[in-house]
């Protein structure tokens, strides 16, 4: 994927003394390829996990653990004044415990302590100890303070233990860090505040496939990329998110529930399930519009004589037919709705005169006109978004995904808020 330009950013990257430390090697890495300047701080039990040479190897700098090296460059206050972003990878139990209480008993928790930029810890930690009272506390005490701490991933653990705790993959880690630098105090301040805690977000993503025997079907080349950047990044603001994925070629963020489906008939079926119990449904999916009427019991064979003729029938309108049961719900009036629309336009007038007849006609709170003119496809990591609402235009975005992600969760953050 595309990241937002880090060139020259200063990261200063901490890793406490867990078994995942081996993970933030490939995040040092990652981040270096987007352009970082990275200096790594390992605290002395990280070290027992991957060595001082490890680290310098993959930074190019020299590798400090306490705040004694080097004094004369005040490393335990200016690594904490001139860095872009500070994150710890992964965040132990312990280290998010001295975070909390303002403990400065080694470089990390120094830097913690004046850091002027974002602050994003990754925890991870047996199931036990991330669920125990005290962390709970800690990591809400250090999101009341602006820390962004992102919830960790459920999966394989150390030993035969499974279950939440464990640190997310590389590129979600590196992803989640660029978003925050090119959003800025603004984006952490989201991140941090967990502005979606409590709110339950459905979000569709990807293509249906609408068969036409047992090895064919219709498909479009959607990637899910768009739904599951805003998938990642309601999760990483605190919603409770399912995503219903139709044939993604991209990965799921962790810390979401994944419902699997592959007809515009299972999008409709599972999005009208999950639907009455959801605070917001984001339908970021590409639906075929169209589907066979017949699906063959056997694969269709070549007769020598010419080609296929097909007869094909409208699918569902997933969009319109959530809109529906909503107004015939009376206790869903706050629900926030947001379709999604590929539209073609010779100028932008034009475009949002399109994109309000189509939010009138289907009925959504919000709807995501996505620019494709002069020849824009699906799978691509960066796209050109308009944001509108029955009052107009909310918000404008030429970037990557995961800044037109951040656009449209603050713009369904604040319908929510309002109550609208």
């Amino acid at each position: 994927m595309v990241q937002p330009d880090a060139t020259g950013r200063r990261v200063v990257l901490g890793v406490a003394g867990g078994i995942a430390a081996y993970k933030a090697c490939e995040v040092v890495r990652r981040l270096r390829d987007a352009g970082c300047d990275v200096t790594v701080v390992p605290t002395a039990n990280a070290l027992k996990f991957v060595g001082e040479t490890t680290w310098a190897a993959l930074s190019g700098k020299k590798i400090n653990t306490d705040v004694w090296s080097d004094v004369t460059e005040v490393p335990h206050v200016r690594l904490g004044q001139t860095a872009d972003l500070v994150m710890v990878v992964p965040a132990t139990a312990d280290l998010l415990s001295r975070a909390a209480t303002g403990r400065a008993d080694d470089l990390l928790t120094n830097v913690l302590l004046t850091a002027h930029c974002p602050v994003v810890m990754f925890p991870a930690m047996h199931t036990e100890m991330w669920q125990h009272a005290a962390t709970v506390e800690n990591v809400a005490t250090l999101r009341r303070r602006g820390v962004v701490v992102k919830d960790p991933a459920s999966g394989r653990l150390t030993g035969a233990d499974s279950g939440p705790g464990r640190l997310p993959e590389p590129d979600e880690i590196t992803e989640i860090a660029l978003r925050i630098m090119a959003g800025g105090a603004e984006a952490s301040a989201a991140a941090a505040g967990q502005d979606l805690a409590g709110r339950h977000v459905v979000v569709s993503a990807g293509g249906t496939h609408e068969a036409l025997d047992p090895v064919r079907y219709l498909g479009n080349s959607s990637s899910g990329l768009m739904g599951v950047a805003i998938a990642r990044e309601a999760a990483l603001r605190g919603a409770r998110v399912t995503l219903v994925a139709a044939n993604m070629q991209a990965t799921p963020p962790s810390g979401v529930e994944v419902r699997p489906v592959v007809s515009t008939a299972d999008l409709a079926r599972v999005m009208g399930e999950l639907a009455p119990a959801a605070d917001a449904i984001v339908m970021a999916a590409a639906p075929a519009d169209f589907t066979p009427e017949q699906q063959a019991d056997s694969k269709i064979k070549k007769d020598g004589h010419g080609g296929l003729t097909l007869h094909l029938v409208q699918t569902t309108d997933v969009l319109k037919s959530l809109t529906a049961a909503r107004a015939q719900d009376g206790e869903r009036t706050g629900q926030v709705i947001v379709g999604f629309a590929a539209e073609t336009a010779p100028d932008h007038d034009e475009l949002l005169r399109i994109g309000a007849a189509k939010l009138a006609r289907k009925g959504c709170d919000l709807l995501v006109l996505n620019d494709v003119s002069g020849g824009k496809v699906f799978g691509h990591s960066t796209t050109q978004i308009t944001v509108i609402s029955p009052d107009g235009p909310v918000a404008e975005v030429a970037g990557t995904k995961s800044e037109a992600a951040v656009a449209i969760v603050d713009a369904l953050s604040g319908r929510l808020s309002q109550g609208v």
